[in-house]
Parts: structure tokens; C-alpha cells; sequence
């Protein structure tokens, strides 16, 4: 396949995927910066638009994935908010009575015990997420720039 496929169409393609980590300098860059060389380029090769399809799709399903995930993690912050106010500001309403100092630590009494699990998991999820897009954009990227071509994993196709 790499013997039909120009040089300029497999640089164009790798530069489609590379161009999704704009967005760690310009605002939505992992859309609009994809989406405008693959309008630009998509009727002219076959194989340029098969990768725009491909980054941006998965682009679009890191977004929704995240967002997913953000407002499941919601119901936890929610249900954290009234233990503020239960235990004074975090649980520091004890602290000017000094005769009754206690080194003593009990985590049943712990006020983030509730929701730091849930939160934890969510957290470590969400980096899960962005370690998955860095590293098969990374993947997509090289075996785009040799010819190959590419499909990511965990993509829904948006953009047929």
C-alpha cells in the first residue's frame, strides 16, 4: 500500500494526527486544526481523508468519554457539599479547644471518606483517558507517515 500512497498524502496524514496535541496550546485546537486540513485536502486523496475521519472521530469520542465521565463523578462532589457544612469549614471547628487534643486518628470520622474513592477512580480514569489519546495518536501519527493505515481503538464513528 505504501507504493500508491505519495509521500506528501502520508506527511499530510501524519500531520492531521500529530495536529490533535494543538490542543494543549489553543483552545478546541484537537478539532478545529484537523477539521480544517482535512476539509482542506479530503476530495483530492483517499487516503488524507480516510485519517481526517479517523482523528477526528476519535477526538470527538475522547471528548464525549470525558464528559461521560466528568458527570458521573458529579453526584460525589454533590454529596460532599453538605459534610462542609456539617463539620464546619473541613472539620476544623475543633481546633481552638486545646484540652481536649486527641493525636488519636479516627478515618471513620473523616468527612472526605464518603467521596474520595469514587473521586480517586474517577481521577485516575480521566488520566487513563488522556494517556490512551496521547499514546495512539502517537501510534497514529508514525504508522500514518509509513504508509499504513490506521484505526483507533474505542472510536465511535461520528464522521463516516
Amino acid at each position: 500500500m505504501t507504493d500508491t500512497i505519495s509521500k506528501h498524502e502520508r506527511n499530510l496524514s501524519a500531520i492531521i494526527h500529530a495536529s490533535t496535541f494543538s490542543k494543549f496550546f489553543i483552545p478546541f485546537g484537537n478539532f478545529i486544526i484537523p477539521l480544517v486540513l482535512w476539509t482542506a485536502n479530503k476530495r483530492d486523496y483517499e487516503f488524507v481523508d480516510h485519517n481526517g475521519k479517523q482523528a477526528l472521530n476519535f477526538q470527538i469520542s475522547m471528548l464525549l468519554y470525558s464528559i461521560i465521565l466528568g458527570m458521573i463523578s458529579i453526584p460525589f462532589f454533590i454529596g460532599f457539599l453538605p459534610n462542609i457544612f456539617d463539620h464546619g469549614f473541613f472539620g476544623f471547628d475543633g481546633l481552638n479547644s486545646y484540652n481536649n487534643f486527641n493525636i488519636d486518628i479516627d478515618l471513620d470520622g473523616f468527612p472526605f471518606n464518603g467521596w474520595i474513592f469514587p473521586v480517586g477512580i474517577a481521577g485516575l480514569l480521566h488520566g487513563a483517558l488522556f494517556i490512551v489519546n496521547v499514546v495512539y495518536t502517537i501510534l497514529a501519527t508514525m504508522k500514518t507517515n509509513e504508509g499504513e493505515t490506521f484505526r483507533y481503538p474505542f472510536t465511535i464513528n461520528f464522521i463516516k
